[in-house]
């Protein structure tokens, strides 16, 4: 039944694609950097968004990084890093961030961001009519199907943020063991060695007197 609801969902995917109007693409650029599971750095244009979609944020600072949010990353890194690709606009160009806001497609035709959303990486977030979006949003329903990454556990009701914030940070603790010595519990370890210096101290006195008188 798995096996089947694939195959539908592949084919819905492949169909909505070819009946699709074709989106401009840029010319070949360079992945430079892979800052998250949705953000990149090419050439030519600098800090790219991958459209349509949210993967889990790595965390900033105090910020703990979310459940899948390295996994998220390396996948991308595998799909793009220091490889060609193009980018397919659709819709506005750039975000409030001014980052270029695309599809961004391998020299195989791989779709980087559907890939992303397929293996549980990432989720549909467009709140607009894109081209892709049937596309995206198939590709998500076989995600949650199959419990892939952050649809590991039943679905949630509604779709939860993604950054969680650490608390307050605290000291760090030394990983040496403290010397006995100096802890306020072992009056006794410091008693007993004050005892056997005053002993020592006074046979040395003593030894020394009787030196004197000897002279």
């Amino acid at each position: 039944m798995q096996n089947l609801l694939t195959l539908v969902s592949a084919l819905v995917a492949i169909a909505a694609t070819f009946s699709a109007r074709p989106l401009p693409r840029s010319e070949l650029v360079l992945v430079r950097y892979v800052i998250d599971g949705d953000t990149i750095d090419v050439s030519m244009y600098g800090r790219v968004r991958l459209l349509g979609i949210d993967a889990p944020e790595i965390g900033r600072v105090f910020d703990t990084a979310a459940p899948f949010a390295y996994a998220a990353r390396d996948r991308l890194s595998s799909l793009v890093l220091h490889r060609w690709v193009r980018l397919e606009s659709d819709g506005e160009r750039t975000d409030m961030y001014k980052r270029r806001l695309a599809y961004v497609v391998t020299e195989d035709d791989v779709c980087a961001n559907v890939v992303l959303v397929r293996e549980g990486l990432a989720r549909v977030t467009a709140r607009v009519p894109l081209v892709r979006l049937d596309e995206l949003k198939h590709a998500e329903s076989e995600a949650r199907s199959f419990r892939k990454g952050i649809w590991g556990e039943a679905p949630p009701a509604e779709s939860p943020g993604y950054t969680f914030r650490s608390p307050k940070p605290q000291k760090r603790r030394s990983s040496w063991q403290r010397f006995p010595s100096s802890t306020p519990h072992n009056g006794r370890f410091a008693n007993a060695t004050s005892s056997i210096t005053g002993s020592i101290t006074g046979r040395s006195g003593s030894s020394s007197s009787s030196s004197r008188r000897g002279r």
